[in-house]
């Protein structure tokens, strides 16, 4: 199912932090969303996902207007478009496993949820999803105890547990050292490609763009100013996005997520990188 964005706009006062935006995403595709601090991108996941209402506009995803649900049919969109963040929001004191179950919540009833009655084939499902992301010797700990990545990655299988037909992910990488991130947006690139699950990151980085988004949509004060491949993301476009002259004057490299070879071994401090990414069937 497609998703599609006509004249998405959303004020804060006089402010206007998401400005007629207008996009059409195929089912399947993994885009980057690129652009400034305050280029209304986190404000644009937040509306999709239905956690801030547009203020005028409109969200389709297949046949369903997103932009007009409300009470159960708008805890379902929530359940079937998860979102990623990026700080995490685990629950600190509770165990891994606990957190990744918590993604099972809109699929059961309150009373079972307020009880922990997480059947047997749920703890398989979680179990399963922490394998795909390499962290299933973590499931018993505290997850305010893990690393930073591997609390995106216990955020990731959380995500999973819903059974979403999209992902949203607002920052995922951006508190992570490079290594992590890689580890991140591999498991992210693995769900898209594997699970033909569309996801839609926002980025701060062109080089993770470039790497692992087949479609990169560059805003700027709240408006999209660019929307193309990755190849087609020229000096022109790099102008338009960030503002600059040219783009000798960007330097990517300097919050690169590119990982050097001397580098890798220093940034290890995750000893249990995400091996391999395939999902054993629940």
């Amino acid at each position: 199912m497609r998703l599609k964005l006509q004249d998405l706009t959303r004020q804060f006062g006089k402010k206007t932090a998401v400005d007629a935006v207008s996009v059409d995403i195929p089912s399947g595709q993994m885009v980057g969303v690129i652009g400034r601090s305050g280029a209304g991108k986190s404000t644009l996941l937040r509306m999709i996902n239905r956690l801030a209402d547009p203020t005028a506009g409109s969200i389709h995803f297949g046949d369903v207007e997103v932009s007009g649900l409300r009470g159960s049919a708008l805890r379902h969109w929530r359940r079937d478009c998860a979102m990623i963040f990026q700080q995490f929001n685990l629950v600190p004191r509770l165990d891994v496993m606990t957190n990744v179950l918590l993604g099972r919540l809109d699929h059961r009833s309150t009373l079972s949820s307020l009880l922990n009655l997480f059947t047997r084939e749920e703890r398989l499902m979680a179990i399963a999803a922490l394998e795909r992301l390499g962290i299933e010797q973590t499931a018993l700990q505290a997850a305010g105890t893990l690393s930073g990545g591997q609390q995106q990655r216990v955020a990731i299988a959380r995500a999973l547990m819903q059974r979403p037909k999209m992902l949203l992910a607002d920052e995922p990488i951006a508190s992570l050292d490079p290594l992590n991130a890689k580890i991140v947006m591999d498991s992210l690139r693995d769900i898209n490609r594997n699970e033909g699950i569309t996801v839609l990151t926002n980025l701060h980085t062109l080089d993770t763009a470039r790497s692992y988004c087949e479609r990169i949509i560059g805003m700027s004060q709240g408006r999209v100013v660019f929307d193309g491949t990755p190849d087609e993301l020229t000096s022109d476009a790099i102008h338009s996005i960030y503002g600059v002259e040219h783009a000798s004057q960007f330097d990517e490299t300097m919050t690169s997520t590119a990982i050097s070879t001397s580098g890798a071994t220093e940034m290890s401090a995750d000893p249990h990188p995400a091996g391999n990414l395939s999902l054993a069937p629940a």
